[in-house]
């Protein structure tokens, strides 16, 4: 399993955007499963945004269908998660995990037992 070290969250007001990124050092995320997830307070991370190994394949909890967008660049081992539109029930702590393991998105999404980074924290409030 990739280590990540994720960032980009802060304090933003319902309706707006942020960019998330999250970069590995330890090995290159070619061909890696990815995925971002979100922990709410008192529970653990589950999945809200999964992208297969060669990019052709994304899935998306349905809450931020249409608004949150996964993308890679394999080149520079990063990982990012576009979310536009913002609400409340976006806020929490978002981190990101890699696996081989792993090669069906949806699958990548419901899956447990990463070794989670830091996170960043992703609060919407007005």
């Amino acid at each position: 399993q990739l280590q990540f070290v994720e960032s980009g969250g802060g304090l933003v007001q319902p309706g707006g955007s942020l960019r998330l990124s999250c970069v590995t050092s330890t090995f290159s995320l070619e061909y890696y499963t990815v995925g971002w997830y979100r922990r709410d307070p008192g529970k653990e991370p589950e999945g809200v945004s999964c992208m297969s190994g060669n990019g052709a394949s994304t899935y998306y909890e349905g809450s931020v269908q249409g608004r949150f967008t996964i993308s890679r660049d394999d080149a520079k081992n990063t990982i990012y998660l576009q979310m536009n539109s913002l609400k409340p029930e976006d806020t929490g702590v978002y981190y990101c995990a890699a696996t081989r393991r792993v090669t069906d998105v949806q699958d990548m999404c419901r899956a447990a037992g990463f070794r989670w980074g830091p996170g960043t924290q992703v609060t919407v409030s007005a």
